[in-house]
């Protein structure tokens, strides 16, 4: 069966879309038996992608969502679209009504095994829901892993803290993936907020850019001219993938380093989706 890894927020635009989208174009080769992962957006309030990447509205979200309500539920792979930078999405087009009703779906049981597939089936799904909310909790319960995405300053980590007092201590066995700019170490983090796991991304303007282009490009995620947020999700993507190849990046503890060195600020506007 599919793995299932959601990503969400608590608070604003920090980058959930773009972290899905770097980790699933990031996918080492060698995970899953070659599946490919696939990027669904979960999002109650609606989707971008498919406006964002050119991608065709339909089949998307609502397609597995009517699939899931049929006796023998139809299959996701069914419903993909091919980004131009080479990751494969499930879209959802925009607005709350009915994205709203098909991540309801997705939550039952008929969805989650549309989601998850057959017992022979390989491969990651990565369930953007965006700003997490009472309406995705049943989607959530059903994750393997859940990567909560947020900015580095204060402010957000402190609304991460508030959420985080409001829920059981499983629901705290996450990865915190810390966007931007951040004044802490990742140790101090992890003390203060009691999370499983913190990792640094990037904000990396150049990448997020390539993918709200709808040229057909290649995200490199070794080599030169490796960009800065590929290169660190694709060390993250490993890490959660459990991937059994050579490492192509340096030890966690130095790309931390670098990562933070590398940081520029990030802009004050733009959803950062």
């Amino acid at each position: 069966m599919r793995r299932l890894i959601a990503l969400g927020s608590v608070v604003g635009a920090p980058g959930v879309t773009t972290t899905a989208l770097a980790l699933a174009a990031a996918w080492p080769q060698g995970a899953d038996g070659g599946v490919r992962p696939v990027v669904v957006e979960a999002n109650v309030w609606g989707g971008d992608l498919a406006t964002r990447c050119g991608a065709p509205h339909t089949p998307g979200l609502l397609d597995v969502a009517a699939a899931a309500r049929q006796p023998q539920p139809g299959s996701l792979l069914g419903a993909v679209a091919d980004l131009p930078f080479g990751v494969r999405a499930v879209v959802a087009p925009a607005g709350r009504g009915a994205c709203g009703e098909a991540v309801r779906v997705l939550a039952a049981e008929s969805g989650r095994r549309v989601l998850t597939g057959d017992a022979g089936d390989r491969g990651t799904v990565l369930l953007d829901v965006g700003r997490i909310s009472p309406d995705v909790e049943g989607l959530l319960s059903a994750v393997d892993h859940m990567m909560l995405v947020t900015r580095g300053c204060p402010e957000a980590l402190t609304h991460v803290y508030a959420h985080l007092l409001s829920v059981d201590e499983e629901a705290r066995q996450i990865t915190l993936v810390v966007v931007g700019p951040c004044p802490f170490p990742p140790e101090e983090i992890t003390q203060a907020l009691g999370v499983q796991d913190v990792v640094f991304l990037p904000w990396d303007v150049r990448t997020m850019a390539a993918m709200r282009s709808q040229r057909r490009i290649t995200l490199r995620t070794s080599g030169f001219g490796t960009r800065p947020l590929m290169a660190a999700a694709h060390l993250l993507a490993r890490q959660i993938s459990k991937a059994d190849e050579p490492a192509e990046v340096p030890e966690r503890a130095g790309v931390v380093r670098q990562m933070q060195a590398a940081l520029v600020e990030a802009p004050g506007e733009g959803s950062g989706a």
